[in-house]
């Protein structure tokens, strides 16, 4: 009964938070219909798992609200079978949407702890095209290969030069760029061998730690 009255927040959480702001990539919609978010939510806040805001999961991270997850996800643009590079596994929820969609999902987390939880629960749910690696995501070193899409889920002081570089001609980068406090949501796409930019909303994302962040000891703005 539990599992039905959650599908029913999913339903509603699709038609009233996202068809209504302007969610309209159809395999975006399906994908956070699917995806169970309350698996990825720590027990004390899952019966708030599909409310229409942030939630903590421990160690100073969040689990981003459910419009800014479909927003990001829709603003790559993905078609179906692309590789794509996810900065901040966080819970893991934002990787598994991406999985709904994408070919391949290589996620970098910087926290062991969030890395092993996350991998629990992927692994529990059956998702077997999403690799976790352990690693400073503002390099990007630990991933190999290019990507057809970037995602930043932290975020940063301004775009990682590393990050760019993993970018496939015509691939997209998204990542929320500011202060500590407050950013704005960017997209960054390769075009004939160029980076260009578009600023999308404000937003405010918990910080981007690592060579190309914040410092882990720096106080907030």
């Amino acid at each position: 009964m539990k599992e039905q009255a959650y599908e029913r927040e999913r339903e509603r959480m699709v038609e009233r938070q996202l068809r209504r702001r302007g969610i309209v990539h159809p395999q975006v919609l399906q994908a956070m219909l699917d995806v169970p978010r309350h698996r990825f939510v720590p027990p004390p806040h899952q019966d708030l798992a599909y409310r229409d805001s942030p939630l903590p999961i421990g160690y100073k991270q969040t689990i981003s609200q459910p419009y800014i997850v479909a927003l990001m996800t829709q603003l790559l643009h993905l078609k179906g079978g692309e590789r794509v590079l996810e900065v901040g596994t966080g819970s893991g929820y934002q990787a598994a949407i991406l999985s709904r969609i994408a070919g391949e999902v290589v996620s970098l987390e910087r926290l062991p702890v969030l890395a092993e939880r996350a991998r629990r629960v992927l692994d529990a749910l059956g998702y077997t095209n999403i690799e976790i690696i352990d690693g400073d995501g503002s390099t990007g070193e630990a991933a190999s290969g290019m990507f057809d899409g970037i995602l930043v889920t932290a975020a940063a002081p301004e775009v990682p030069e590393p990050l760019t570089k993993k970018l496939i001609e015509g691939g997209r980068l998204v990542i929320p760029v500011g202060s500590r406090c407050s950013q704005v949501l960017q997209v960054w796409q390769r075009e004939g061998g160029k980076l260009n930019s578009q600023a999308i909303a404000p937003v405010a994302f918990v910080p981007l730690l690592g060579r190309h962040g914040w410092d882990d000891d720096a106080p907030p703005d």
